[in-house]
This record gives structure tokens, C-alpha cells and sequence, in this order.
């Protein structure tokens, strides 16, 4: 055995199609972000007050996954830095990832890691949140400064939590009295603001901004610049890069798919012994990522959406089992998921929804595929959906470690 696996790693070690893998990956920051230099430019207006000392509007930065919204925002939070230490301004731009655990579910964690960025320290948990939000003002007003606040994935933060710390932040100015704090969220949900309590929203006094997405033409020149970097001549044949963009092309021109695609298929054509990636890679990587989407969705959306995934799972599972024992009447509506939903509540310790709110959760899992809510007439008694669990088979058990971890059964 150790021979063998002395031989694939020799081969691992002596054989890589990829010149440098990182080019590939989310972290890996361009010289250049292609097709986004009106974007930049037109952000940059925005915030280039900044280097006169004045606090600016407080900037929402919406667009599909993949289309260089995060980018763009870090490259000119970089080239503010640079500018306003030439020019002795004082500007402190942080940055915070709102989909990291651990970090952005609760007002208390997203405070103290932002203390921490800004050189304090706070308990991981433990002191009253009014405390925590007093350590912050302490160290931000200690001077005369601008704070620019960057919030990406800044949707996420809100559903675990509620709009009332957006407008917790946004009044802050009026308790400093040298310090000034800008905000700037990042969102993938366009309609983010919209769902919010108006008065939040007139507290923001927000500008707003959207990113498009790419073309096939833009995600292949994208992947051709960083397919050079990445893989070693002649190790990807011709028509790889189109197929890449294609399918991206189709989930809304998201660029960090089609890279995601590009080097996973290099990945796999690797792990087969191939010296080229082929166009059969590309189908296989694409396969893979709709796998691990699923279970992403699943782990990062809020403890009630996966409340009523758990309950819609269960009942699957219950019919399965009547449907062995010759009970064939395997639908389940609406109805039969809320009263689980109930019990399993009254389990983890969570609020229970009206049925109205589980009705359009259940239509937000039905949107996003892991279910199939077809709606369907009772006549005089109205309409209901009839559900069925559109999970892959061979995900459901993961699916359901991921919702027993995370809701603590």
C-alpha cells in the first residue's frame, strides 16, 4: 500500500497540469478586474470625497454572484488607502465577509471582530451588547477620523439578525464627537433594502449601486487571462474555455463559477492521469458544484428556513416508510409541514411563524430547487401546495447532518 501511494504522489508531485491553482480561486485578487472599469470609476465618485475629510453617503453595491462587485469595492478601498496617506487624511476602511460563521449572526460578533480589526479587544462573548457598542464608539472617537465600513454579503447579516442594527450603526454618528462612520453593503439580493422597515431605510440615506453581469464574450476573455496563468501550455484544449463560459453564461454570468469550473475540471482531468483538460471535465466540475451548492444553501440560510427543510425532510422519510408497509398515499401539503414545523420549534427553541411566513419559506425552498411545492385547489377550502423533496438522493443524508448540527437535535 505505501508503494502504491508513494507512486500517485510522485505522479501528483511530477505531472501538474497547473502552473499556479491559486489564479483560480476567490482569494486571488487581479492586477486588473476586466469589463468593470466604469464600475470602478463610477465608485470611486462616489467615495473620493473621502480624501477631503467628509464623510460620504452611505453606499449599497448590488449584482449576482460572480460579478465583480467585491472586487471592484476591495481594489478602490486599496487605492483610497494608498491615496489618503499621501494626503495625511485620516481613513480607516474595514472590511467584513457577513457570511463567515461565527462572526455575522449576532450584532455582538460582527462588533467585536470589528474591534479587534481596529486594534481592541472584547470577550468573544459574555458582556451586555450596549457594552460591546460603547467599547466601539470609545475606540473609533479616541480621534478625528473617517471610518468606512465595508458589510459584503451584508443580506445574510440581516436575516440572522434584524434591520434594526443597520439602523443602530447609522445613528452612531450622533454619538461621536470626532469620528464620522460610512457604511458600504455588498449584496447578491437586489431587493435586500426593499424588504426592510422603512424608517431603517430613510435613517441610511443610502446611494445605490448595481453591478451587471457578464456575457459569455467577457467570461471567456476573463477565463482566457487567467487560464494563462494557471495551467501550463497546451494543457487545455480548445473549446474548454467557451464551454466554461457557456454554462456560467447561463447562471447569470457569474465569473467565480465559470473559475470554480475551470479548476475543478483541471482537478479532476489531474486525478485521472490526463495531461489535458477536456471538454468531459467541464460536464463532470459542473455536476460537482450543483452538489456542493446544495449543501452551502443549506448551511448558510437562516434557522428557520432549515426548520422547515427538517420538517419537509422528515415527512419524506415518514411517507417512505408508510409507502414500505403498503401505505401508498405519499402526498404531504403545507398543512402537514407547519404542525411538524411546530413541534420541531418547540425542539430547537425557536419562535414559530404564522402559517402565512412558513408558506413563504416554503416557496423560497421550492425557488431555490430542494423542493417541488406544486400549488394545487381545495376548491370552497382554497389553495395549498403539495411537496415533494427535489434533493438528489445521495445528498439527503448530508443535507440532514448539516440541519441536525446546525439546529442542535
Amino acid at each position: 500500500m505505501g508503494v502504491e501511494l508513494g507512486n500517485i504522489f510522485d505522479s501528483a508531485v511530477k505531472n501538474s497540469i497547473f502552473n499556479d491553482k491559486s489564479v483560480l480561486q476567490v482569494r486571488y485578487t487581479p492586477d486588473s478586474i476586466p469589463h468593470r472599469d466604469e464600475q470602478i470609476k463610477q465608485l470611486a465618485s462616489i467615495l473620493a470625497p473621502i480624501l477631503r475629510g467628509e464623510r460620504v453617503s452611505n453606499l449599497f453595491v448590488y449584482g449576482k454572484t460572480g460579478t465583480g462587485k467585491t472586487l471592484s469595492v476591495q481594489y478602490i478601498k486599496d487605492e483610497l488607502t494608498k491615496k489618503a496617506e499621501k494626503l495625511g487624511v485620516d481613513v480607516r476602511i474595514e472590511y467584513l465577509n457577513c457570511k463567515l460563521k461565527k462572526v455575522a449572526d449576532t450584532e455582538y460578533r460582527i462588533l467585536a471582530a470589528l474591534i479587534q480589526q481596529l486594534g481592541g479587544t472584547v470577550p468573544a462573548t459574555g458582556l451586555p451588547t450596549d457594552q460591546v457598542y460603547s467599547k466601539f464608539i470609545e475606540i473609533i472617537d479616541r480621534k478625528k477620523q473617517l471610518i468606512v465600513l465595508i458589510f459584503d454579503e451584508i443580506d445574510h447579516a440581516v436575516k440572522k439578525m434584524s434591520d434594526s442594527f443597520l439602523y443602530t450603526l447609522t445613528r452612531l454618528n450622533s454619538e461621536l464627537s470626532k469620528a464620522q462612520i460610512s457604511l458600504i453593503g455588498i449584496s447578491n439580493d437586489v431587493t435586500f433594502l426593499e424588504n426592510i422597515d422603512p424608517r431603517v431605510r430613510s435613517s441610511l440615506g443610502e446611494e445605490e449601486f448595481v453591478f451587471p453581469p457578464y456575457n459569455a464574450v467577457q467570461l471567456q476573455e476573463i477565463l482566457g487571462q487567467r487560464c494563462k496563468l494557471a495551467f501550463k501550455l497546451n494543457s487545455v484544449e480548445d473549446g474548454v474555455i467557451a464551454k466554461c463560459a457557456a454554462y456560467a453564461a447561463r447562471e447569470h454570468g457569474d465569473a467565480r463559477r465559470a473559475l470554480d469550473l475551470l479548476r475543478i475540471a483541471g482537478e479532476l482531468s489531474e486525478r485521472e492521469g490526463r495531461d489535458k483538460v477536456t471538454e468531459e471535465f467541464i460536464d463532470m466540475a459542473n455536476d460537482k458544484i450543483e452538489r456542493d451548492k446544495i449543501l452551502d444553501i443549506v448551511e448558510s440560510e437562516p434557522r428557520q428556513f432549515q426548520v422547515v427543510l427538517y420538517s419537509v425532510l422528515q415527512l419524506t422519510r415518514s411517507n417512505k416508510q408508510k409507502s414500505l408497509s403498503g401505505d401508498r398515499s405519499q402526498k404531504f401539503f403545507t398543512g402537514d409541514v407547519y404542525d411538524l414545523y411546530q413541534d420541531y420549534c418547540k425542539r430547537v427553541k425557536t419562535d414559530v411563524l404564522t402559517q402565512r411566513r412558513v408558506s413563504d419559506i416554503i416557496a423560497e425552498i421550492d425557488m431555490l430547487g430542494l423542493i417541488n411545492a406544486k400549488v394545487i385547489s381545495k376548491g370552497r377550502h382554497g389553495r395549498t401546495r403539495e411537496i415533494k423533496l427535489s434533493i438528489p438522493q445521495n445528498l439527503v443524508d448530508k443535507v440532514e447532518a448539516i440541519l441536525v448540527e446546525a439546529l442542535g437535535l
